[in-house]
């Protein structure tokens, strides 16, 4: 062995396996948390050595959410970890929202030895083919000494260019062997924060955008979840304050504060009267030149688009190329949105932009004359003090106590619409964070669990149906267990709102599934060691609400809402069927 030598060969002798390598590869990335169920066992027990702890979920989706959340509101790679078989399978659904979310997360899967390999072993499963449309990347690692190499590509695949899942399956026995490397120093580099590359667009194209957008006569800026994986929101403000109206998807609630005059709010399939924007649509419907920016033109996004203007020109900043131009014809803006941003920022100080501010007083007259036609349509529309409670009263009590640096996390289906509809970012920022890749129910309490983990010092609360709660009730006991305070607040309308209410405006008719049995949520959180309240009048929330956000612990409001109340979804606008 003159020219090679054991892995850490000053540690004791069992601190010399792929385990130990593993962990220590993943500290070097900046990992400090591993959520899992202690599986793989080896690298579970060999991360407290290199400062990681685990952060053990009841369930494996749950466990990917958890990751999904800690990477948006943390900008560093998470990891998630998993038996082969069913416990993978399970990771399917977390990761597929983070692959459509454009989220970099590692997956290390434990896969069975490598002497078994393909001869039905205890849940062997082809994981390449299971992982195949939710990730980016897919690797087996099968040899001990090229653990770090592995490690490094995982991380590199997640975090570059449009990021997303990277999966590495580690044989079992890998983690037990010992390997011997060359002398040649070890690999040093950090690749655990994202985006781990930034470029820029064309100067030639950023020219050509900044031309149009400064003879555009009515121009609007919208912004997606890309901003926030870029970091641009102080590049976005500053479009915004040249004049330029800014409003944003549901995924980029937060990009510019949305108390700021030329905001126009989440724009989407929920601009219904009764929508926060609902009285800005003509600013997007009737725009000359569109910018986008980290916005992926889907379905909800554009309100099956019908909202983007057809004769428009449309600008499109976006990491990955296949996404620009692929509902509406741009200008292509290649890059990172921050240094792309900044680059059109500055071409606009060369460009003349007198006739951008001339109208600015007024469109600021205009939008403001929205937000307060907004308010008045809440008072007609809705009955505030209303038993069972409107969602719309619990959300604007929330808005009204949570604290600058709050987190809101939200659940799919209607909580997402409550939450980007019923709440204002008074300040721009990462701080909503929404299921929106594919949306699926039980995302709020594991994406809960992880903003807390990214973000100890803030208080994090979640709004859920009971739909999507009833998916993972357990994590209330990973809150006890792992020290994660948050407040659930529970809508409990008794039904599948968005299912029900889909049907009927369909249909005129619904499934019989969609009704629950009565449960008392309030009392499941004191079952598991948390707090639970049950709230049945609207006045008793506010109360209940200050009361949990200043406890040490996590709290369960399980408040009864009205089975009738549904979003502004434009869709289910006129529908008489939703009149029962």
């Amino acid at each position: 062995m003159d020219a090679a030598r054991e892995i850490d060969s000053g540690a004791t002798e069992g601190n010399r396996t792929g385990a130990q390598v593993m962990a220590a590869a993943l500290a070097r990335h900046g990992v400090t948390e591993i959520f899992g169920q202690s599986l793989p066992s080896a690298l579970i027990l060999a991360a407290p050595d290199h400062g990681i702890r685990q952060i053990g979920y009841r369930t494996e989706n749950g466990g990917a959410a958890m990751a999904d959340a800690y990477a948006r509101l943390s900008g560093r790679v998470p990891v998630v970890t998993a038996q082969n078989g069913p416990a993978a399978t399970l990771l399917v659904p977390g990761l597929g929202e983070a692959f459509k979310a454009s989220i970099p997360v590692v997956a290390i899967v434990q896969d069975v030895h490598r002497k078994f390999t393909d001869k039905n072993a205890f849940q062997e499963l082809d994981h390449f083919a299971l992982f195949d449309g939710v990730s980016k990347w897919v690797r087996r690692v099968n040899d001990v000494e090229r653990i770090d190499d592995y490690v490094d590509m995982a991380f590199t695949a997640a975090a570059s260019g449009r990021g997303g899942p990277a999966v590495l399956m580690v044989p079992v026995d890998v983690l037990d062997e010992r390997p011997v490397v060359p002398a040649a120093p070890r690999r040093q580099i950090s690749l655990g924060a994202f985006p781990l590359d930034r470029s820029v667009a064309d100067p030639e194209r950023v020219a050509e955008a900044a031309r149009l957008l400064a003879q555009a006569e009515r121009p609007v800026v919208i912004a997606g979840g890309g901003v926030h994986s870029s970091g641009a929101v102080a590049a976005l403000g500053l479009l915004q304050e040249k004049g330029f109206p800014v409003a944003t998807t549901v995924m980029g609630k937060g990009a510019v504060s949305e108390t700021h005059p030329l905001s126009v709010g989440v724009a989407g399939y929920f601009m219904a009267p009764g929508g926060r924007a609902s009285h800005q649509r003509a600013l997007i419907t009737d725009a000359d030149v569109v910018l986008l920016v980290g916005n992926r033109t889907n379905q909800n996004g554009t309100d099956s688009w019908q909202l983007y203007p057809r004769d428009a020109r449309y600008i499109h900043i976006d990491i990955d190329g296949a996404e620009i131009g692929r509902n509406y014809e741009a200008v292509r803006l290649l890059g990172d949105a921050r240094l792309t941003l900044e680059a059109l920022a500055d071409a606009l100080d060369a460009a003349d932009l007198s006739a951008i501010e001339a109208r600015r007083a007024e469109l600021e007259r205009r939008i403001a004359e929205g937000r307060e036609a907004y308010e008045a349509d809440l008072d007609r529309l809705i009955d505030w003090e209303a038993a069972p409670c409107r969602p719309e009263r619990l959300m604007r009590d929330l808005g009204g106590a949570l604290p600058e640096n709050a987190v809101v996390v939200a659940d799919a289906s209607y909580s997402s619409i409550w939450v980007a509809n019923g709440l204002v970012a008074r300040r721009a920022g990462q701080r909503f964070v929404t299921p929106r890749g594919l949306a699926g129910l039980g995302w709020g309490l594991p994406f809960a669990l992880g903003a807390k983990a990214a973000r100890p010092e803030a208080p994090v609360v979640c709004v859920t149906g009971d739909g999507g709660f009833g998916h993972v009730w357990g994590e209330l006991e990973t809150a006890q267990r792992m020290g994660l305070p948050v407040v659930v607040i529970v809508l409990n309308n008794q039904i599948l709102g968005y299912q029900k209410h889909a049907e009927l405006s369909l249909f005129g008719a619904h499934t019989d599934v969609v009704h629950f049995r009565p449960v008392d949520h309030a009392a499941i959180a004191r079952a598991v060691g948390c707090e639970g309240v049950r709230v049945e009048r609207p006045g008793d929330f506010l109360p209940a609400l200050k009361s949990a956000l200043s406890f040490d612990g996590t709290t369960v409001i399980d408040v009864l809402t009205d089975e009738k109340a549904h979003p502004p979804i434009t869709s289910f606008e006129g529908k008489e069927a939703l009149d029962y």
